[in-house]
């Protein structure tokens, strides 16, 4: 209600900064669009350059990056050990229990990587050579994982349409599945697999009443439900229920233990304990089996035991930075004046005074509202710790825009203090994709917003020069 009330003075005092960034009034599709559907992968940005040596750097590429801290390295170091292949690894069974009942799952195997998890996945549901499995058109399993299922299982793909939420549409689902088996005509449907939460679509949580229909229609039809799961965790955190209810509507999961939760390696895949036995097997065909990797699985125990329930910081981040709710000092330039604004540190959900209710929607105002607009991005569909956002210049791409985030810029350390790299990736749909994690902080997050601002401004005075 404040924001409606003050919006419009607000936009009015700010009008004096050519600068502009996410507006939520104008909210774009992100699911679609005519560009390519693949990472550009980038080439490593040379810190020597520009002054960037010494500025801080908030790496926001992925939650990927994390790195085990003294906690972690040091169970690892003290971990039990024994070979995990004839099964005498202590500490790998402790995790693997620890997971099955976290899963609610009769049992769990830990696996090197996601994707190998759920190769293995689908060939244990898929037991013969040209089964069928149905994946969403923009799921990882069918876009980053190399074919896999198809290279080196022999599993045929069919896609249903991901949706921008990151579901599907059951009736279309349903038109894909199978009949007639053994016709030798067609392939035989096996397996439906969901991505939770969604990658592509921007961290989407899918709604448990949707999956609930898809098991439904699954057991309807003597299929088994998938959950590629890497980032399931997350999705918990934010629906606020225990894993467990998420994955009753499964019959299987991977659930990576290296991205949000903080492992160096590693993804448990869990389901009822015969599926488990066969996939011991398939790891080990896969180059899956390991010897004393307790050492590693000590990290994993941490990671299950520890680090969920701080997942909803890096959700809170997230939308901080979507928000532009940073709280400290600002000082906003305009031709000869120079207006300086207070921020507290307060958060605007929490101010009770009229006074600091304006100041803070000036920090709102500031990056979602300002003039000219450079950003969009839907709030409605942040919910978890991945940001997807578009440029609204077509003449800035979002390669060329991450690599104005990633330099020190020239008046940069003037302007902001010091020299901030941010680092981010183009996304597909001509979008930016930014993802927090244990490594970025709230002070990493509002560095990462006047970044933001810096870039915009200065890119804004660029375009006023050429005119």
């Amino acid at each position: 209600m404040f924001l409606n009330t003050l919006k419009i003075p607000a936009r009015a005092l700010l009008q004096c900064v050519n600068r502009g960034v996410i507006s939520p009034k104008h909210r774009v599709g992100l699911g679609r669009g005519p560009s390519r559907l693949y990472y550009e992968t980038a080439k490593p940005v040379d810190i020597s350059l520009s002054g960037a040596s010494s500025a801080r750097t908030v790496d926001l590429r992925s939650d990927t990056v994390t790195k085990p801290g003294a906690a972690m390295r040091q169970a690892m170091a003290e971990a039990e050990v024994g070979d995990d292949v004839f099964g005498e690894d202590p500490t790998v069974n402790e995790l693997q229990k620890m997971a099955a009942e976290v899963f609610g799952m009769e049992a769990a195997l830990y696996v090197p990587s996601g994707t190998m998890a759920n190769l293995i996945a689908v060939m244990v549901h898929c037991r013969e050579r040209g089964d069928e499995m149905i994946v969403g058109d923009l799921s990882h399993l069918h876009i980053y994982e190399q074919g896999g299922s198809a290279q080196l299982a022999g599993v045929h793909s069919t896609t249903v349409t991901n949706l921008p939420d990151g579901t599907f549409d059951l009736d279309q689902l349903e038109s894909k599945i199978r009949h007639g088996y053994p016709d030798a005509h067609y392939p035989r449907s096996r397996l439906v697999c969901v991505e939770n939460t969604h990658n592509i679509q921007g961290g989407r949580v899918l709604p448990l009443p949707f999956l609930q229909k898809v098991k439904a229609l699954a057991d309807r039809y003597g299929l088994a439900v998938h959950m590629d799961g890497a980032r399931m965790m997350n999705a918990a955190i934010a629906q606020k229920v225990a894993p467990s209810t998420i994955l009753q509507n499964t019959h299987t999961v991977s659930v990576c233990l290296s991205k949000g939760l903080g492992a160096p390696v590693g993804t448990m895949l869990a389901g009822p304990q015969g599926f488990i036995s066969r996939a011991v097997r398939c790891r080990k065909a896969l180059g899956g089996g390991l010897r004393q990797v307790g050492i590693l699985a000590a990290a994993g125990k941490l990671a299950l035991g520890d680090m969920i329930n701080r997942l909803e910081e890096d959700h809170r981040h997230a939308r901080t930075f979507a928000q532009g709710g940073h709280t400290n000092t600002e000082m906003y330039t305009c031709k000869t004046h120079t207006w300086t604004f207070l921020f507290h540190h307060i958060f605007l959900t929490t101010l009770s005074q009229p006074l600091c209710v304006c100041v803070c929607v000036c920090v709102c105002v500031a990056l979602l509202e300002c003039d000219p607009p450079l950003y969009e991005v839907d709030m409605a569909a942040v919910e978890t710790n991945i940001l997807r956002f578009r440029l609204r210049d077509a003449s800035l791409t979002p390669t060329e825009f991450c690599a104005l985030m990633a330099a020190v810029g020239e008046g940069e350390q003037a302007a902001m203090g010091q020299g901030v790299r941010v680092l981010m990736f183009p996304h597909i749909g001509d979008s930016v994709r930014a993802v927090w994690h244990l490594g970025i902080s709230l002070e990493d997050t509002q560095l990462a917003i006047q970044k933001l601002q810096f870039v915009a401004r200065q890119h804004s005075q660029k375009r006023l020069r050429a005119q």
